[in-house]
């Protein structure tokens, strides 16, 4: 079996990948729609401020427990015990697996854009017969590059990254001779959206939730870094790499457009700020970046996707036949299992077009609660000793920032999210009977099982049921 060892700089892309994907082309109207530039400034502050302490706490934990090399799944078990470790992995996959669904819808719509016309739609929103024939070739090509072996996937999505990141740097070039610190200044505080700053902040915050998805990508792949050290210094990279990226053309285009002007623009805004600064080639560009960019995000997303039931199944938290891995390293049974469930969820795209949208958002809540765990995690070994004062604090912080995300995300999505926690509990207990009846849930696991059960109940409720 060949040794797929992964360096820092592809660690980094995959972070950076998987974090800037479709949503960074349209933020500049998402952002000027809910707020001034003070309340996005200060919104990217208090998020950058968040998300920074949840990358030093991947930094942290990779350095005091190297030992640790399954990212998500790995630090929520040891934190917490089994159970809490195969919620953590099972949601992170669903959350994974389904929201990845979406790059390829966003890819061939964004196609469609090009080849559409009025008497013969294509691909319209990503979810015509075309479509889903378009979708269904790049899934399975992504899945033969990924069984080819995790590095060269990874290598793959290095050059991808690279091209991807090309019309971004272009348009913030462009968008810092265009800047006009009249239009900048211009209502600040957007009183013309007649909303206190103090909720215009919260808003951006609500559009920020979301885009640092994928930070947690180094430490997932960490079984297959060249250096376990190299984990913790590409979630940082990645991470401020994305964040300057994000503040840069979020609050340069409030300078290029007024506020209610970028408001109007369809999306994806940036190809229309680009058009308004170069003329028809530059929005012709973006978009083509836009295609690049998720087709990149969703080799990242994959790899992933595939990484984590093959880490869960080694400690015995998902069945078995997960463990396997073909000759080129690659755990080949997660990435059928992956790229079959990628398929049946483009059918359902296909068949129940925007019907599918709630599914994509109850799963990607499920990935808010291991961020929560992993500051959680850091603050219970700093507190049982390890670690200094700095790191406390950035534990605090992260843990601090965790519950802000749950609280944002609503109540609704994540009591909605226990209609697929309960399922999984199916799998949990088949896999630990595989390993014997010595694997029988503790009292503390009887009892969290017990409560998500008895949970479904308003669950299915607030569903409709």
């Amino acid at each position: 079996m060949k040794e797929s060892k992964i360096g820092l700089w592809s660690l980094t892309a995959l972070v950076f990948s998987s974090m800037v994907g479709a949503g960074i082309f349209s933020l500049p109207q998402n952002m000027a729609e809910v707020a001034g530039a003070r309340a996005v400034l200060i919104g990217w502050g208090v998020t950058g401020v968040g998300i920074l302490a949840l990358a030093a706490s991947f930094l942290y934990l990779s350095r005091l427990r190297p030992d640790l090399d399954g990212g998500i799944y790995s630090y929520a078990r040891a934190g917490f015990g089994d159970l809490v470790g195969f919620f953590s992995a099972w949601g992170y996959w669903l959350c994974a697996t389904i929201g990845v669904v979406g790059y390829l819808v966003i890819a061939f719509a964004a196609l469609g854009s090009f080849v559409d016309t009025p008497e013969q739609i294509w691909f319209g929103d990503g979810n015509t017969l075309a479509a889903f024939i378009g979708e269904s070739c790049i899934l399975w090509a992504v899945h033969l590059l990924v069984a080819r072996g995790v590095q060269q996937a990874a290598l793959f999505n290095l050059v991808a990254t690279l091209a991807k990141s090309l019309p971004l740097l272009l348009f913030i070039l462009f968008a810092c001779y265009w800047f006009d610190p009249v239009t900048f200044a211009a209502d600040q505080g957007g009183s013309t959206l007649a909303v206190p700053v103090s909720e215009q902040v919260r808003n951006t915050m609500l559009i920020t939730l979301w885009v640092f998805t994928g930070i947690e990508g180094a430490a997932v792949l960490s079984a297959r870094a060249r250096n376990k050290r190299d984990v913790g210094t590409a979630t940082v990279l990645g991470v401020v790499l994305a964040l300057l990226l994000y503040v840069l053309i979020s609050v340069l285009a409030l300078g290029i457009l007024s506020r209610p002007e970028l408001a109007a623009l369809p999306n994806p805004s940036m190809a229309g700020l680009m058009a308004q600064m170069t003329g028809s080639w530059g929005k012709v560009l973006i978009s083509v970046g836009l295609i690049v960019s998720v087709l990149a995000s969703y080799v990242s997303w994959t790899l992933f996707s595939a990484e984590v039931p093959y880490s869960a199944a080694r400690h015995g938290a998902f069945p078995a036949i997960f463990r396997r891995q073909n000759r080129n390293g690659t755990p080949i049974a997660s990435l059928w299992l992956t790229s079959l469930t990628v398929q049946g969820c483009l059918l359902l795209v296909w068949l129940l077009g925007k019907g599918y949208t709630n599914l994509l958002l109850i799963s990607t809540s499920m990935i808010l609660v291991p961020y929560l765990l992993i500051g959680l995690f850091l603050l219970k070994l700093s507190l049982s000793g390890e670690g200094n004062g700095l790191m406390r604090t950035v534990a605090l912080v992260s843990s601090g920032y965790g519950l802000w995300l749950l609280y944002a995300a609503g109540v609704e999505y994540l009591l909605l999210s226990l209609l697929l926690y309960g399922p999984g509990l199916l799998l949990f207990l088949y896999s630990r009977r595989q390993l014997g009846d010595h694997q029988r849930l503790s009292g503390r696991e009887r009892l969290l099982a017990g409560i998500t059960l008895v949970s479904l109940i308003p669950a299915l409720w607030s569903f409709g049921f």
